[in-house]
């Protein structure tokens, strides 16, 4: 792997904006302070260096603290290409995945929020070690988005989504 002292070598990273700008580009493509922007399928930044693709985030990681994140680098504000080093944290993949936005399959708009048919009620939930955790039925969504968003805080603590 690439150590911080190569990554250095090859690359500036400015932690205000979080972004990284070539010092010995890889390629006669590639100039001397060209930004590094290539945005991936799932909307991370990707970086040729040394022959393999690495995440920005975790090259970020490297060049400030000079070691690897031991698990996962999680995006505090949950956008993915926004690598400036005061949204970074280190997470385990629990945690990462709290701090994560809306599935793709959710119909109520909110996170742990949801229509009970069987009581015509909305609830509102948590999931927590693949488990879910029911926090009550409401006569209405928002005073279940209400319950919903102040059980997270508490359970989650620095890694709640706020939506």
């Amino acid at each position: 792997m690439i150590t911080q002292e190569q990554l250095k070598e090859l690359l500036d990273y400015d932690p205000e904006t979080g972004v990284f700008t070539w010092k010995k580009p890889p390629s006669n493509r590639v100039r001397r302070g060209d930004r590094c922007t290539a945005i991936c399928s799932v909307g991370y930044i990707l970086i040729g260096v040394l022959g393999k693709k690495l995440y920005a985030h975790r090259l970020a990681w490297l060049y400030m603290t000079g070691s690897w994140p031991e698990e996962q680098v999680d995006h505090i504000n949950g956008v993915r290409h926004d690598n400036r080093w005061v949204n970074l944290r280190q997470a385990d993949k629990m945690r990462n995945m709290r701090n994560s936005g809306l599935r793709g399959h959710n119909t109520s708009g909110h996170t742990g929020v949801g229509f009970h048919r069987a009581s015509g009620k909305w609830r509102a939930y948590l999931n927590d070690n693949n488990k879910t955790l029911h926090i009550g039925l409401f006569d209405s969504k928002s005073e279940a988005l209400a319950a919903r968003q102040k059980a997270a805080r508490e359970m989650y603590g620095d890694f709640y989504f706020s939506e």
